[in-house]
């Protein structure tokens, strides 16, 4: 004798269901196609036939029956979601899809504020249905449920360490700008919701199967304006508030240069001028975690400032200075240099970072600041002029 498989046999709560569709005149076939909407075990007509015969099994009421057709009929011909299993699921990717668009749409201003509060409430659902369906409940003896700041901090998140930064950054995002005024605040945190829109694409999956990607659900935005590098560049240098400058800061200042650096917390695109056909992208987008993704991590983690390109300390920079132009040259003087032709910042400045990586770099893990060859041929250079050496030694420190 065969024996059956448990995988394709009905549950107690199916048998009256089927039990009820037969009283109503239901054919096999029609009862077998509802019964396997998104079952992952399909029941084959054998099983319906062995509850016609069963008279122990009871009809299942009027109101479980009509229930279960709906329900069976609720599902999402794409995804596989149902709206009365799947809720939170449906809601998580509704509410990305709503940052996206009240982002990307031409007419909205008001794009921070929706795009942190929608990502937000997004991850929040996402987050709650892996917690829940792990830990069984998410409500806490207070009624309330697990906040999005306490669930990347827990042991069981399944996430990256990078993705955790960024979701905190966008917390913070949420908390800190809701009610302030931006002005062009909005490309500032583009990186970081870059970056969201991808983590949370690739979560979903990993948690919860591919077919809830939403790749097939958003494109990319059209413009009427040609992109603009420099004039995007330059725009970000002005009319930022000083409340937003200080949460940049903040958001940078917390973490290590690896995790700066990491992928999964901050959107970067690299631009090359290489000549390609007409029938070639010219932007092309690479998840993190893909194999070419990986490639191009690599080679951005190769390219990472090291400390031998930037060997020199001031006084050192100074005496080859002198060195090599033949002109008295003090550390004094290195000092009017850097403020005269604004490589780095003030040391009181709020991000001590913003220097000219062509010429120098600010160490964080020891608050210093080195320079490279480059500064001193450039100084050199520079003071070859009698004029220009003269106006550099008179420059007064403030």
């Amino acid at each position: 004798m065969v024996e059956k498989k448990k995988e394709g046999a009905l549950t107690p709560d199916e048998k009256p269901i089927v039990k009820a569709l037969l009283s109503r005149g239901w054919r096999n076939q029609d009862i077998q196609h509802l019964l396997n909407r998104e079952r992952i075990a399909t029941v084959n007509s054998a099983r319906i036939t062995e509850v016609k015969k069963d008279e122990a099994i009871r009809p299942a009421e009027d109101d479980d029956v009509e229930f279960f057709i709906v329900k069976k009929n609720s599902y999402d011909p794409v995804t596989g979601l149902n709206f009365y299993d799947d809720e939170r699921l449906i809601r998580s990717r509704e509410a990305m899809i709503l940052a996206v668009q009240s982002f990307n749409s031409p007419v909205l201003k008001f794009k921070t504020e929706q795009f942190a509060v929608q990502s937000n409430i997004a991850w929040t659902y996402l987050l709650h249905e892996y917690f829940e369906r792990k830990l069984g409940n998410i409500v806490g003896r207070d009624g309330r449920s697990l906040l999005l700041s306490q669930m990347i901090k827990r042991r069981e998140f399944p996430l990256s360490r990078g993705i955790a930064n960024n979701i905190r950054d966008m917390i913070d995002v949420r908390d800190k700008v809701e009610h302030q005024i931006l002005r062009h605040a909005d490309k500032n945190f583009f990186p970081l919701f870059q970056a969201s829109c991808l983590n949370f694409d690739k979560s979903i999956c990993q948690l919860f199967g591919e077919r809830l990607s939403l790749k097939s659900e958003l494109s990319i935005a059209l413009q009427f304006t040609k992109l603009d590098f420099t004039q995007a560049v330059e725009l970000q240098k002005f009319d930022i508030p000083e409340h937003i400058q200080t949460l940049n800061a903040e958001l940078n200042d917390r973490l290590t240069e690896e995790e700066r650096s990491d992928l999964d917390y901050r959107f970067r695109v690299i631009y090359t001028l290489d000549h390609t056909s007409k029938s070639k992208a010219h932007f092309e987008f690479i998840q993190p975690g893909s194999d070419e993704g990986k490639q191009i991590h690599s080679i951005l983690e190769k390219r990472v400032i090291a400390d031998d390109q930037y060997p020199y300390k001031p006084s050192q920079a100074a005496n080859l200075i002198a060195e090599k132009s033949g002109r008295k040259f003090t550390s004094y003087n290195h000092t009017q240099a850097w403020r005269r032709y604004k490589v780095r910042p003030l040391s009181n400045a709020k991000d001590r970072g913003q220097t000219d990586k062509d010429f120098c770099i600010f160490h964080r893990s020891h608050g210093d600041y080195t320079y490279n060859d480059a500064w001193v041929k450039f100084v050199v250079e520079r003071i070859q002029s009698d004029e220009e050496y003269a106006e550099l030694t008179c420059m007064r420190l403030r």
